[in-house]
């Protein structure tokens, strides 16, 4: 049994190169998949184009999976060998390349996998793992807005008369956000752009704004009279985005959680920026309840969709294809490399003549 990996072989290094790896073996609280589809954030192009984050070369990128269960290792428990799931790879926090997603066996933590339904499809969950991660960082950590955490996966739970505005509806994080949030009863208000607006309420916010309006800013005001405002997800995280914002904090108060890192916002907004991973370190009890309980009932129950929809690269070989189509730019989709059985065989075979 083989493994290929496409490598980022130095500091921005480009294209990324595919070849052998490795077969890993599933260590203590860890689980080896046999990766169906892989999906590209911004993150992996702007690694491979400013040199960021990674210290150790060769390295793996990527950091969605979605695949076959082949190992678990000791005290693992939730999950079996051949069971279909989705999971965070997290090479950009170990360092080490076994657990980067562009791959065909990535070894990944146990406490970021969770199990899919047979209705949803690799390249679909692909769209997930780090949008979960960084929405339930945004939401429910308790230096950012520190909501309450779901108490169900049904699709209409008890109002818990708080609200949040999440900026940026359509992006992967945002879509995942505005699910979360509503999931756990939270009033949800957000922002798209036109043509978008309707998806994104679909995906259960109570009120969508196209943020190139003039009056953006009052509409969301008075979509958010009357509630406990906790504060604002921040799934854009460009410096445009949090000048956008910060007008509503300064009119309803509350905190903002960022995923921009070192958010600059004016003196008297508090609130933090986040780091996707810390929901199974140190804020593990985020963890504990939407991955280990919320996702995997989530999907079952169709609570959770993936969104936005997948659009797909094929085989393993053109993950460079991939990363270059996310920098150009997409609208309410997300990139995934699938890794089809018959392109992997041709790679290996002419890999190994």
């Amino acid at each position: 049994m083989s493994n290929k990996a496409a490598y980022i072989t130095e500091a921005k290094a480009n294209p990324l190169q595919v070849r052998d790896a490795p077969f890993p073996s599933a260590g203590k609280g860890e689980v080896v998949v046999k990766n169906h589809a892989a999906a590209v954030n911004p993150v992996d192009w702007k690694i491979q184009d400013y040199g960021a984050f990674l210290k150790n070369y060769p390295n793996v990128l990527g950091t969605d999976v979605a695949g076959e269960v082949h190992e678990v290792g000791e005290g693992v428990t939730h999950v079996k060998k051949g069971d279909r799931v989705l999971a965070h790879a997290f090479s950009l926090v170990s360092q080490n390349p076994a657990q980067g997603g562009f791959q065909l066996y990535p070894t990944l933590n146990a406490a970021v996998v969770a199990k899919i339904p047979d209705s949803l499809s690799y390249t679909a969950a692909a769209v997930l793992p780090l949008a979960i991660s960084t929405a339930a960082a945004c939401l429910f950590k308790k230096e950012a807005l520190a909501l309450p955490l779901p108490k169900t996966s049904d699709a209409n739970p008890p109002s818990s008369g708080k609200s949040v505005l999440v900026w940026g509806g359509s992006s992967s994080v945002g879509a995942t956000a505005i699910q979360l949030a509503a999931g756990a009863g939270h009033k949800v208000v957000s922002v798209a752009s036109a043509r978008n607006i309707e998806k994104v309420k679909a995906l259960g916010a109570a009120a969508v704004f196209d943020y190139n309006s003039a009056s953006v800013v009052d509409d969301i005001v008075a979509a958010l009279a009357d509630t406990e405002f906790a504060g604002v997800c921040d799934a854009i995280g460009t410096p445009d985005a949090v000048k956008a914002w910060v007008p509503v904090s300064k009119k309803l108060g509350g905190r903002y959680a960022s995923v921009l890192p070192g958010a600059e916002v004016p003196e008297g907004i508090e609130g933090t920026s986040v780091f996707a991973p810390s929901v199974v370190f140190d804020d593990k009890y985020i963890g504990d309840n939407i991955w280990a309980e919320w996702v995997p009932a989530a999907l079952q129950k169709g609570t959770l969709k993936a969104l936005p929809e997948p659009i797909v690269v094929k085989g393993l070989e053109n993950t460079q294809e991939g990363l270059n189509k996310q920098k150009a730019g997409v609208s309410f989709g997300k990139i995934v490399v699938e890794f089809t059985a018959a392109r992997t065989i041709i790679i290996l075979f002419q890999e190994n003549r």
